[in-house]
């Protein structure tokens, strides 16, 4: 029993004695590792970026889209009816029409007939016409030869009633011929105005009554784009609510007309003429009226038209305002004031104007001087009137200089150093040594 527990102890101790040689041994090789000098943080003031405020020419144009409408658009009907005959080639969808061009023949033979007709009844008039103004002056003639006086004689002997008939009637034929002729010219159905042909609906062969469509037609000598504006928008363009570009002393605002089409982007210059006459009861908005001369000629992009129909961003250029400052839209604060770093790098609020809001940013017209420092960012925990450090967009911060740069290196610099140097006093003693030798 008692082996036993000797057994035991002995047991007890060689595991103990162990365990002691291996906190002996983490302690010794923790004394070893070298001491890690503690480097007190440097405090570092809070960093802002800043753009430099450079004034320039702003143009406040206004941003709008709206389609493309032609100014003149109608349904081509005939005056009178009959078989059309014959077609223009160019009358066709698409097709391409000149003022007075002749697009559709009527047949005409019904009223070539009834002009003939008509000359023929003017020429009756016309005789009985001259019939009775002769008899009308042999009858006061007559009156004259027996010395009565006219006033003494009744109108109807002096076959005055009969006179008037027969002016009548040769001033009625006279209006049959013309009527007649106009009927048969209207057989001819021409080209109102310049345009296209929208839709053919009509063609050879088919009999058409007066007021029949035969097309739709509209007019391509200028476009019409409709753009709804806000007030801001009247605002910023200077323009009255009742615009219109004849009767205004202001020059009518220049439009700036793009659209992308096969991966080109196409532009196009128009005018604002006029502006609607009430305000749309759904967008409380009010359009202005876009005009574009000649969209299928002159006003084209390179020969590609302003088609109607095509929607389009048009760009109304407003008022030019000189020394504005463009910042952006983080820099200016909810209260219309930006922040500033002086020349001693102290953060300053300064309240400022606004004179609009375009893509680039915010324009500011008061408030800020040419050359100040503005943020252009947020603050973090920089607080106005604190010095701050303020970089360019895009510039990152040195990093911080700590003190202890300042001071001796490291022992183990100081060890590798001189180690260098051991060695290089060494290398010199054997040159010696050999130079020596040489003696």
């Amino acid at each position: 029993m008692i082996r036993k527990i000797l057994v035991v102890l002995g047991s007890f101790a060689a595991v103990l004695g162990i365990v002691l040689i291996g906190i002996a041994f983490i302690a010794f090789t923790g004394s070893m590792r070298p001491k890690v000098e503690k480097i007190e943080p440097v405090a570092v003031q809070p960093t802002v970026f800043v753009e430099i405020a450079k004034p320039e020419s702003i143009n406040l144009s206004v941003i709008a889209q709206g389609e493309v409408s032609p100014e003149t658009e109608i349904a081509l009907s005939a005056q009178v009816s009959g078989k059309i005959e014959s077609v223009s080639k160019n009358f066709n969808n698409g097709g391409v029409m000149r003022k007075g061009e002749q697009l559709v023949k009527i047949e005409d033979a019904d009223y070539r007939v009834a002009l003939a007709r008509a000359q023929a009844g003017l020429a009756q008039a016309e005789q009985a016409l001259k019939v009775a103004e002769v008899e009308a002056d042999l009858a006061a003639k007559d009156a004259r030869d027996i010395g009565a006086q006219d006033s003494q004689l009744s109108p109807l002997a002096l076959r005055m009633p009969q006179l008037q008939q027969a002016r009548a009637s040769y001033q009625a034929a006279k209006a049959d011929v013309a009527n007649a002729e106009l009927n048969l010219s209207r057989t001819i159905v021409r080209a109102p105005f310049n345009g296209r042909i929208r839709q053919k609906i009509a063609d050879i062969g088919q009999f058409i009554g007066p007021g029949a469509p035969l097309a739709q037609i509209f007019s391509t000598d200028v476009a019409l784009i409709r753009v709804p504006l806000t007030d801001e928008d009247f605002t910023r363009l200077s323009l009255p609510l009742a615009y219109t570009a004849d009767s205004s002393p202001l020059p009518a605002p220049k439009v700036l007309l793009s659209a992308s089409m096969g991966g080109r982007v196409l532009n196009w210059q128009g005018r604002v003429v006029r502006t609607d006459a009430a305000i749309d009861p759904t967008t409380r908005q009010i359009s202005a009226i876009v005009e574009v001369d000649d969209p299928y000629g002159e006003g084209a992009d390179n020969g590609f038209p302003l088609a109607m129909g095509l929607f389009v961003t048009a760009e109304i250029l407003g008022q030019e305002i000189k020394n504005a400052i463009v910042l952006p839209r983080i820099a200016v604060q909810s209260d219309n004031s930006v922040y500033v770093v002086d020349d001693e790098n102290i953060l300053r609020k300064q309240t400022v104007i606004i004179a609009a809001s375009i893509p680039r940013g915010i324009v500011i017209t008061e408030g800020i001087e040419p050359g100040q420092k503005i943020v252009v960012s947020r603050l973090g925990s920089a607080k106005v009137g604190e010095t701050v450090i303020p970089l360019a967009p895009g510039e990152t911060l040195p990093p911080p200089i700590s003190a202890d740069e300042d001071q001796d290196p490291p022992e183990d610099n100081l060890a590798a150093e001189t180690d260098s140097g051991n060695d290089s006093g060494t290398s010199g003693g054997g040159d010696t040594s050999s130079g020596g030798a040489a003696q």
